[in-house]
Order: C-alpha cells, then structure tokens, then sequence
C-alpha cells in the first residue's frame, strides 16, 4: 500500500459524527457539488448495516433541510414507495408494517427512522412537503437486469419531470455508480440525462458483522486504502486537483466489493469515473431488524 496516498487522502478526509441529530457542519464539504443538483445518489455496498444507513440518512436530512431537496427515492420497492408516500403526506397507514411488509433490505428500523423524521418534518411544513417517488405504473412481472437498471433510472425522471422535485436517492452502489463497463446501470442512466447535476456518493467500509464477520478487504480494493486512514468515519472527495500520486490511484481500475446477499466483486474504469464522493466507515455493525 502506498503510504503517501493514504497520508494525502487523509488530510483532505472529513471526519463524520454518526449522532443524526448533530449540527450539519461536517459535511459542508458536500455544499458545492449539491446545491444545483437535481439527483444525489447515496449507494451503500452494503443495504443492512447501521452505520452506513444512519449515515445516509445524515445526508438525507443535509439534503432536505438545507438544500431544498423534497422527495426521497428508496430504491428497490414500488408497491411499498407509493404506501410510504401515502403514509408521510397524509399519516395515514402504519409505516412499520409498510417496510415489514417490503423486501428485506428496507425492514430495518434505521429505514423505519428515516421515514419517520419525513412525516415529522412534513407535520411541521404542510405548505411544502417531501415525498417519496413511485412509479404511476407497476413494474412487469418479469424484467432483465437492464430493464432494472433503465426502470430505476426512468422512474426517477419522471418523477423530477413531474414534480419539480430534486431528489435524494437512497440505494445500492452498483446501481448509482457512473460509468459501470455496460454503462447502462441506473447511475450511468442518470448521469447521461443530468450531466453534473447528478451526484454519486459512495458508503463504503472496511471489515465489520452483519451479523456474521466480514474480514478485511482485499489488498487491491479501494476499501483497503480506504480503511488505511486514520478515521473511524469519513467524508472524502475524490474529484478535483490532487497530488500525482493519489490522482494515478483515483484514475487506475478500480475493484470493490458488494454485500447482499453474498460477497461480490464490482469492476470499474475508476473511482472518480464512479463517484464525487466516498463516505467510508472502518467498521460496521448489523442494521436493527424490525
């Protein structure tokens, strides 16, 4: 591992406070890139981990309440995204039994948090909601993954079309990646149609329990040089003027790994052709079942 990388990714790394109702001032660094975007896109490697899903619902809140963002698109459920829109415009259905009810990477209650602050939020400003995007139609019964990916990412045009809305999108990191070698999945999709008006961060990690032990990544991931610095969690970006060394490590081929369900190994052109951001947490724990 090159130790200058690690030494400059570290001085210009943001350490994190996972404490949701903390002041916004550590991720200010995000400001520049967000404040005319319509999309962020905030893709875990891992959907069922508490520290990663406490931290994207951090920069949700960021998102909405300083920036102006008012829908949430969850990514993976359609029939659950329309009751979850119902629940936090009107109150009306129960939104445990909503995500109870959904696939298994939203029945968590770090999910069941994040639409509850969005009720909450909405109490408080009945003239200018947030909601949450759905599809006006449901989705085939059968689709390829390239279906997938173009439905995902159509879904989410539309809904910016129609409404107006920029959106925070919450979702997986092989779905909300820019530039995958098919440079057809969703974030690639978006990228294509907002230009820099779409933003794609990363939440990675280095080892943890979800609940079984995940070992430290492999030498040749991100992840690995990731962990290498000093901070439990941490804010990085990754675009913008760096030193040679660290720009060769951004610009190389990246690889890194994906959790659910299995271990996965992702490919890339590079992370900045990924992503403007990484969030990184050196260890994890399980995200709390509902």
């Amino acid at each position: 591992m090159n130790a200058a990388v690690v030494t400059q990714l570290a001085e210009r790394a943001t350490s994190l406070k996972l404490d949701l109702d903390a002041p916004f001032d550590d991720l200010d660094p995000l400001t520049v890139r967000v404040q005319d975007a319509n999309i962020v896109a905030l893709g875990s490697a891992v959907r069922h981990s508490h520290e990663l899903s406490t931290l994207t619902h951090r920069v949700m809140r960021f998102l909405i309440e300083q920036h102006g963002f008012r829908s949430l698109a969850l990514e993976g459920d359609e029939a659950a995204s329309i009751d979850l829109d119902t629940y936090v415009r009107t109150a009306e259905g129960d939104p445990m039994a909503i995500l109870a009810g959904a696939r298994p990477f939203w029945r968590f209650a770090e999910i069941l948090e994040a639409v509850r602050w969005v009720r909450a939020r909405n109490e408080r400003n009945p003239g200018d909601r947030v909601r949450v995007v759905h599809a006006a139609e449901q989705p085939p019964t059968a689709m390829s993954t390239e279906d997938i990916e173009h439905r995902l990412a159509n879904t989410t045009i539309a809904w910016h079309e129609r409404t107006g809305h920029r959106i925070v999108y919450w979702g997986g990191l092989a779905h909300t990646a820019n530039g995958l070698a098919t440079g057809k999945n969703a974030g690639s999709l978006l990228r294509q149609r907002f230009g820099s008006g779409y933003v794609s961060i990363a939440l990675t990690f280095h080892h943890g329990s979800l609940p079984s032990l995940v070992d430290d990544p492999p030498a040749d991931y991100i992840e690995a040089v990731l962990g290498a610095v000093d901070l439990e969690t941490y804010l990085l970006e990754i675009q913008g003027s760096w030193p040679e060394a660290v720009r060769g490590w951004l610009d190389a081929p990246v690889k890194t790994r994906l959790i659910g369900p299995g271990i996965h190994e992702l490919l890339g052109p590079s992370l900045r052709t990924w992503f403007d951001f990484v969030i990184h947490s050196r260890n994890i724990t399980p995200a709390r079942s509902l």
